[in-house]
């Protein structure tokens, strides 16, 4: 008997964003590996964001720190002013009864696809669950936008899915520790109401998803955005697919809105049913 083993595809809140935004985007960024020359702006924004990353994770895990701040004045600024902001954070510690460790890994599977999520910290105690997540870039998003990205929506999902937490006893917190004055927080509280929009829509995009990637296989492209959609205004794909855009602000495109993907887990060896290999990438 034929074994039919279905092969799992990788994907990340940054790909579902790009899904919602443009699919033919995404044919392109993912399945055609298709990329736009690198911006230096944006890799040093990232270098510096990622670095602030690791000394978070290594001040939790309870290694020195000082030498790594000693190097670095904006890092040094960055956690003083931390600090100051959020004491109860830093300052408090794990025991029997809180759970609490930095760069968190779960994954889940939903249809064919698997989500693998990294929180920056879960604190967790026999109440109610806290996912903290760090975010470098100067300014916080519009908090509606924000809600609606797909790291927000996402995240509180599959802690949701994979504990025994109620979505009510669960809550994710970014902060924007470069933001003007000192570090500023937005906070989301979940809801059953909430999962259950995000089980439905999740489920829709994963369906229309697997329809467009069979329709690729007989050389239909995925779906466009319509003429004269704002999605065209940044994209660095319009002259493939014959749009129009404001190309003085594509260079522009490392905003808040990407730098949301900036700490998203890298994968590197998941095949797209042996066309593509797709990768983790800062939208």
């Amino acid at each position: 008997m034929q074994s039919t083993q279905t092969q799992l595809l990788r994907l990340s809140q940054g790909q579902l964003n790009l899904l919602e935004r443009c699919p033919r985007q995404f044919q392109h960024t993912y399945l055609e590996q298709l990329h736009s020359p690198s911006n230096p702006e944006h890799e040093e924004r990232q270098t510096l964001g990622s670095r602030f990353h690791l000394l978070m994770q290594q001040r939790e895990m309870g290694l020195p720190i000082d030498t790594f701040l000693q190097e670095d004045a904006q890092l040094q600024r960055w956690m003083s002013s931390f600090a100051n902001a959020a004491p109860e954070i830093l300052n408090s510690v794990s025991n029997n009864q809180t759970f609490r460790e930095s760069e968190h890994y779960r994954t889940l599977q939903v249809q064919d696809y698997l989500f693998t999520v990294i929180y920056d910290l879960l604190i967790a105690d026999n109440q109610q669950a806290q996912i903290l997540d760090w975010k470098t870039y100067p300014k916080p998003l519009n908090k509606r936008k924000l809600e609606q990205n797909w790291q927000t929506r996402l995240y509180l999902y599959v802690l949701a899915e994979t504990s025994d937490y109620l979505p009510e006893n669960i809550s994710m917190t970014y902060w924007f520790v470069q933001s003007e004055g000192k570090p500023q927080s937005v906070k989301f509280s979940y809801s059953n109401i909430q999962h259950q929009k995000t089980v439905k829509k999740l489920n829709q995009i994963l369906t229309r998803l697997t329809y467009w990637i069979e329709r690729y296989y007989h050389k239909e492209p995925f779906p466009q955005e319509p003429e004269g959609s704002k999605a065209c205004d940044y994209c660095q794909y319009t002259k493939r697919c014959n749009r129009q855009s404001r190309t003085e602000d594509i260079h522009s495109l490392a905003t808040s809105e990407q730098m949301l993907e900036a700490k998203s887990p890298t994968i590197v060896d998941t095949n797209l049913l042996n066309i593509a290999s797709i990768q983790e990438v800062t939208l």
